[in-house]
């Protein structure tokens, strides 16, 4: 099978090794020319995961149309921000039938559509389109690090496509039917560790980290179950395993940047630095657009958004969040 990848972040680059072990070619593609040239010069990303070296049969280019020529199945792994217009762009040589695997996580503003919905809507046949997501740091990838993910698609036929390709001995995987519930935790999961990051950040202890990632899930879970998903999702890999990963590790730009946040440094100061986009910002302000229009209560979130772009101060925020009265356990949620 002829694999193009569409994008060349941390993430998409570990999935290219990944796919580079049971495909017979993989493209990348690349918005830099510095990262195609480096790829297909030296078999290493020079700005993401700089020690990995990749597969021999992993190739890169800044072409579209290039990447896409041939390719039997696809795997889109670019920025949230960018995936529409990457998509359009793309449309015109993608074939009606070919397989396509979104790594991108996230909920689009103002539309309120799910990363796999975005994809679609550009090149049509939504049904051929799955989603991947779990706890799965790309740099533990890389080292052979044991890990799983799960995989979502309506056609279970499409999901198995993308088990074939890139399941092995260390990246196990698991199948899912809840397009909805696997997209809305992985977009969800970013902005709660972003909040993590700003309490341990603030100096604040295990316990709060426990009670932040608790109720976490559960406005997590609140926004699936309202969105036609089934709250028992959350409860898996794409929940709660990728919770504590992105919560918890020194690997995660959310929770990085959260702590950064708490020291005085800016979302743009973080993300000029790093080089990367942090989604769960990006998520904060789409995610509560959505959770207002299903009259969903995300206390967390909203916090966030506060602080990102409407100028509340941390301090704020917390006197917000520990004024509510607390209620029912998993309130918004029926049996």
């Amino acid at each position: 099978m002829n694999v193009a990848l569409i994008g060349s972040g941390s993430w998409g680059t570990a999935v290219a090794g990944l796919a580079a072990a049971r495909a017979e070619r993989v493209t990348m593609w690349a918005h830099g020319k510095q990262t195609a040239a480096g790829i297909n010069g030296e078999h290493r990303n020079p700005r993401y995961l700089v020690d990995y070296v990749l597969p021999e049969n992993v190739v890169a280019t800044t072409d579209l149309a290039q990447a896409l020529d041939g390719a039997e199945a696809i795997i889109f792994a670019v920025p949230s921000t960018h995936l529409r217009s990457v998509c359009h762009q793309a449309a015109p040589f993608i074939a009606a039938g070919t397989p396509v695997l979104c790594l991108t996580k996230g909920i689009e503003p103002e539309s309120g559509l799910l990363m796999s919905e975005v994809i679609a809507s550009e090149i049509g046949n939504e049904s051929r389109v799955a989603a991947l997501s779990g706890p799965n740091h790309a740099e533990e990838i890389c080292r052979g690090g044991l890990s799983a993910a799960v995989i979502a698609s309506e056609d279970p036929q499409i999901g198995e496509t993308f088990k074939d390709l890139l399941l092995s001995t260390a990246f196990r995987i698991y199948l899912s039917q809840d397009m909805t519930g696997v997209e809305v935790c992985g977009a969800m999961k970013n902005v709660i560790a972003i909040v993590c990051g700003i309490s341990a950040g603030s100096g604040a202890g295990d316990n709060t980290l426990a009670l932040i990632m608790t109720r976490g899930l559960a406005e997590i879970s609140r926004l699936v179950h309202a969105r036609g998903g089934h709250a028992m999702t959350c409860m898996g890999l794409a929940g709660m395993g990728d919770l504590i990963a992105t919560c918890t590790s020194e690997h995660s730009r959310n929770r990085t940047f959260g702590y950064e946040f708490a020291h005085g440094v800016s979302l743009d100061e973080y993300q000029t630095r790093t080089h990367m986009v942090v989604e769960g910002a990006v998520a904060a302000r789409s995610v509560s657009e959505l959770a207002r229009s299903l009259g969903v209560d995300i206390p967390l979130t909203f916090a966030v958004e506060q602080t990102l772009y409407n100028g509340v101060t941390l301090d704020r925020a917390l006197e917000i969040l520990t004024d509510r009265v607390p209620s029912q356990e998993f309130y918004g949620l029926t049996d």
